[in-house]
């Protein structure tokens, strides 16, 4: 299936996937902007923007904002990221044009009341206090603002109590008018659709936002080895054990992932059987890859009992250690290519997976990428490769550890 793309004079994208043997849409309405891109006093703010946008406009009220989509079978959601930020809904068929016109009323005429931000503030604040409460979420945050710093990618995607506690309605003001600028902004559909028709309501309706974006700082982050123990009165010791990444445009981003695969992804991967099923140290074990336009970081993450934890970190290190001075045999790469390749493809059976990818190319890549281009990258692989980049990363000076626990 082709992908329509359209670019409005302001320079707004506005993509379109037909596929007529569905009875919906996912439509996606991104901008390229997340807390990596926030000034030193905004840290949170993109978060709490994002709430903002519910809360109504001059021609909706928050009810009537989360009714014309869920009453009508939908389903309407938003997140934020370090580097972006989607309003995204799933509508039947029928309803494209009232998901189209939701979600760019949200983004674009939102109320900012200021006794809506205060009661939202609260909102955002018991956020904070309830990721804080759950150890095995918060170490993750924690590990990465230990590695990167004061780097844009270290800062907290919710902000913190200070940060959140301080805004008020002209910052968010200054904040959209900066960030949310046409070349920033990409709307995807992908489902049975109307290409010309909702292509026409789109321009429309998005043609008014201002252009013009302003530079952004692309610098890779630092990191070093270390450990740091936080002490909480919980059960479990949770931790991250992790190193520097691959940026998505860096060319072993593919290797990483095969690299993740044979570790940490799935119930045969190596940490999985050896930390869990032969030695039953913890209950979850497993490793993930975060990759940005500048950097990325390698993760092990998983929980176990404060008198497991030193164990647990001598079986990670052996594991790192074996990756980093052996080739993986070809039968355990070959079986790791053809999870992440499957992945990949059982993944794009999903209206949501295929706007969700359609609309990063074009953000990241400014083109599509076919799935068969993606899935020769991965075949390309070798076991030669991996190991080498194994060495490179898992240097135990480079690999550094945070855990919360009963210390």
């Amino acid at each position: 299936m082709s992908i329509l793309k359209t670019t409005l004079p302001n320079n707004v994208r506005i993509l379109v996937e037909q596929n007529d043997h569905v009875h919906s849409a996912a439509i996606g309405l991104w901008c390229r902007t997340g807390s990596r891109h926030e000034l030193e006093h905004e840290a949170g703010i993109t978060h709490f923007i994002e709430h903002m946008l519910f809360k109504g406009t001059p021609s909706r009220n928050a009810l009537q904002i989360a009714e014309e989509i869920e009453g009508r079978g939908g389903i309407l959601n938003a997140f934020t990221d370090k580097e972006q930020t989607c309003y995204y809904c799933r509508v039947l068929a029928e309803d494209v044009d009232n998901g189209v016109d939701v979600l760019s009323d949200m983004m674009l005429h939102s109320l900012l009341d200021q006794e809506e931000i205060d009661r939202e503030r609260g909102v955002i604040l018991e956020e904070i206090k309830r990721s804080e409460d759950e150890p095995s979420d918060f170490v993750h945050e924690l590990h990465l603002s230990g590695r990167w710093g004061d780097h844009p990618l270290g800062k907290p995607i919710i902000g913190t109590r200070d940060s959140v506690s301080g805004f008020n309605r002209p910052d968010f003001c200054n904040y959209i008018k900066r960030r949310y600028r046409g070349e920033n902004v990409v709307l995807g559909i992908a489902g049975k659709v109307d290409p010309d028709r909702v292509i026409q309501k789109a321009s429309e309706l998005l043609g008014t936002i201002a252009s013009g974006v302003e530079a952004v700082d692309v610098t890779r982050p630092g990191g070093s080895g270390g450990k740091r123990e936080i002490g909480k009165d919980v059960e479990q010791v949770h931790f991250c054990i992790g190193t520097e990444g691959a940026s998505i445009y860096d060319d072993d981003y593919y290797t990483l992932a095969v690299l993740d695969g044979i570790l940490g992804s799935g119930m045969s991967s190596r940490l999985f059987q050896e930390v869990r099923e032969r030695r039953g140290l913890a209950y979850a074990i497993g490793s993930y890859s975060l990759s940005y336009t500048a950097g990325g970081a390698f993760t092990v993450y998983g929980g176990t009992g404060r008198q497991t934890w030193e164990q647990v970190q001598e079986v990670v290190a052996a594991e790192f250690r074996k990756i980093s001075t052996e080739l993986v045999p070809d039968p355990e790469l070959e079986r790791t290519k053809r999870l992440i390749s499957g992945n990949m493809v059982l993944a794009m059976e999903g209206m949501n997976a295929r706007m969700t990818r359609m609309v990063k190319n074009e953000i990241n890549f400014g083109r599509d990428i076919p799935m068969e281009e993606t899935l020769a990258k991965v075949r390309a692989v070798t076991a030669e490769s991996v190991r080498t980049l194994a060495e490179r990363i898992l240097d135990p000076e480079q690999v550094s550890t945070t855990a919360i626990g009963p210390f």
